[in-house]
């Protein structure tokens, strides 16, 4: 217990400091408010979810917002945004969702329980506070925003909601490219044990997936939990979503929001930003200007309130790339206006590199150990591309470091003009002498005249196969918008460990790329 109430003090004092001090918004732009109340709130069976409130000092008929703590924090979560968002006339109630922190029951990591107690929530705010029952939005950061997408497929009277660094399909989150999240899931599973009570559901789920047993249960379970089934039902209920993910999440990839937001039908807005899981919204919560929580706050002010703001004519995509300013898009699909293939061809004997582009070519092999790693990497979960987002310096590499003896390493000639990458980048590799079971992972660089090579984006792709021999995979790197300077060399790298996935190779085998391989480079 001593780690909760540790960490619990920690977030309260932390926050309220920031709420005493006023941070966030002119004292001259914000009403009065009733200040903060606890309460605890029965949720489904009774169970006790701890939450605060806060609304304005006066009136009736207020909207009313709904705030999830994420997964490992609690209700305090919150505070500062609460606090300026009661000044601009909104009821918040927060609250922490079950077998987190202080609140009752068992973790259930939004299933129909959670979903249960976000419909309590809001019957509890509106039967005690000021709020009109027409006009209630719900809004979260991680887990928050997970339950807040999921809970306005159950619960109609979900008018908003806001998805900030949120999943549309769990499946994907922890399996994409076939591939075991490692320091992710990692880190969830170990918030759950230190502040958190997990059900047997969930620590089966997890230890199954450490082990790679039992995959299409946990997939099930994943699916139950993932907005993307039940996007009929969000659609049913039209509710205006504010969807807003970094480009390199490690928890949530931004890929699994292209189909999703392609099939919303009701007001919507995907903003994606530099920067790793919550990192964007990270000094909103200490009530610190902040672009993300100045666009949640324009969305319920017009979806909500009732604000004639213009939010509704926004175009409904608007990014900022990993080294470019803000760009507006009808749409996902607008981002990428051309595709362009550069065919992988043989390795060099003298610096052990191949020509990355050009017809796609035959005849030529690359064998690579499958247990070594190079220095090539996605990174530390969490830091590296955190630490990007506040430097604007992508994580690099130099290029003759990587070990050619354990990677495959193709270089482009370098264009006199600018390259605008901008969408999903596709590898296929024609595979050989592969066990029934490997991994890949590839990584796209922007390499400079020095040597030194800037991360673009990645992705692993995993097989499970029965077979051995020859296989065809396609690896759809993380979605990325990125301008490569003229003069420098788009290079790819292909190894076979990244100390942020589980792979599937066994100590001694290899694994083979032939001819036939290639990317797909989407362009603006």
């Amino acid at each position: 217990m001593a780690p909760r109430r540790l960490l619990s003090a920690l977030i309260a004092f932390l926050l309220g400091v920031a709420v005493l001090a006023g941070v966030g918004a002119p004292a001259s732009a914000a009403s009065a408010t009733t200040g903060f109340q606890a309460v605890d709130i029965s949720g489904s069976g009774g169970t006790v979810l701890k939450a605060n409130w806060i609304a304005p000092a006066s009136g009736s008929d207020h909207p009313a917002i709904v705030f999830p703590s994420s997964w490992g924090l609690n209700d305090a979560e919150y505070l500062a945004q609460a606090q300026i968002l009661a000044g601009k006339g909104y009821v918040v109630v927060s609250y922490t969702p079950r077998g987190w922190w202080f609140s009752g029951g068992e973790i259930d990591t939004a299933g129909s329980l959670d979903m249960a107690d976000l419909s309590l929530v809001i019957d509890w705010t509106i039967a005690h506070t000021a709020t009109d029952p027409d006009r209630i939005g719900a809004a979260g950061i991680s887990y928050g925003a997970g339950i807040s997408l999921l809970g306005a497929a159950f619960d109609k009277r979900i008018k908003v909601a806001g998805v900030l660094s949120g999943w549309s399909d769990l499946g994907y989150s922890l399996y994409s490219g076939s591939t075991r999240h490692l320091q992710s899931s990692g880190l969830l599973s170990l918030a759950a044990q230190l502040v958190g009570n997990p059900s047997e559901e969930l620590s089966t789920m997890l230890s199954d997936f450490a082990a790679n047993r039992n995959v299409d249960q946990v997939q099930a379970w994943a699916k139950l939990r993932s907005a993307q089934t039940y996007l009929s039902r969000i659609n049913a209920n039209q509710p205006a979503v504010l969807i807003e993910n970094g480009w390199g999440d490690s928890f949530f990839p931004p890929n699994q929001w292209q189909s999703f937001f392609t099939g919303l039908t009701g007001p919507k807005r995907l903003e994606l930003r530099p920067g790793d899981h919550a990192i964007a919204e990270l000094t909103g919560l200490a009530g610190l200007p902040n672009a993300v929580w100045t666009d949640l706050y324009e969305w319920f002010d017009h979806y909500l309130a009732g604000v004639d703001n213009g939010a509704q004519d926004e175009p409904q995509v608007q990014i900022t790339g990993l080294n470019t300013s803000g760009e507006t898009y009808a749409d996902w699909a607008d981002l990428t206006g051309s595709t362009s293939r550069y065919g992988l061809g043989k390795i060099r004997t003298l610096d052990g590199t191949g020509l990355l582009g050009g017809a796609v070519s035959s005849g030529w092999t690359k064998k690579l150990p499958a247990d070594k790693d190079t220095i090539a990497n996605g990174g530390v979960v969490l830091l590296t591309n955190g630490i990007s987002a506040f430097t604007g310096i992508q994580p690099s590499v130099w290029l003759p470091f990587v070990d050619r003896s354990r990677a495959g390493v193709w270089a482009s000639e370098r264009p006199s003009t600018v390259t605008h990458i901008r969408g999903t980048p596709r590898v296929h590799l024609e595979l050989s002498g592969t066990a029934a079971t490997g991994t890949l992972v590839a990584y796209l660089y922007d390499l400079d005249a020095l040597g030194t090579a800037t991360l673009v984006t990645h992705a692993p792709v995993s097989w499970l196969g029965t077979s051995t021999g020859t296989r065809s995979v396609d690896v759809d790197l993380f979605s990325a918008a990125y301008d490569m300077p003229a003069g420098h060399s788009l290079t790819l790298v292909v190894d076979t460990v990244d100390p942020l996935y589980y792979d599937e190779n066994a100590s001694g085998d290899s694994i083979t790329i032939g001819g036939g391989s290639y990317l797909d480079l989407p362009l603006e």
